[in-house]
């Protein structure tokens, strides 16, 4: 599940606000505003590619996101590893570990709230 960046960002209003308009999307915009013929393309993107569905009220569709933000974060992780990493979770997490420089004790957390959750 790929997104392009502007295609993200409109994910992400449909995720923090929930049901809207393609008006009301725009309201969200401070200005320059997007034009509405641009953020309707981009809507009909994301439905086309399973991210959104819609209501329709006469002439007009109230969209609503079909995948959560969760389930988006997941996929694009797993999509991360596998192309970055040849798959390997290991990889990714001791690049992370190295590259954010994690102390012991944080990663002694870590692995203390992993071992907790999957118990």
């Amino acid at each position: 599940m790929k997104l392009t960046a502007k295609e993200e960002e409109v994910m992400t209003l449909f995720w923090d606000k929930g049901s809207l308009f393609v008006r009301d999307l725009l309201d969200c915009y401070s200005e320059p505003r997007p034009h509405f013929n641009t953020l309707s393309t981009i809507v009909r993107g994301l439905e086309e590619k399973g991210f959104l569905d819609h209501n329709a009220f006469g002439n007009s569709h109230q969209y609503f996101p079909i995948i959560s933000r969760e389930d988006f974060r997941r996929s694009t992780l797993k999509g991360v590893i596998r192309k970055y990493y040849s798959s390997s979770a290991f990889s990714a997490v001791s690049s992370l570990i190295e590259e954010e420089d994690i102390s012991l004790n944080d990663l002694k957390k870590l692995i203390e709230e992993v071992e907790r959750k999957n118990s």
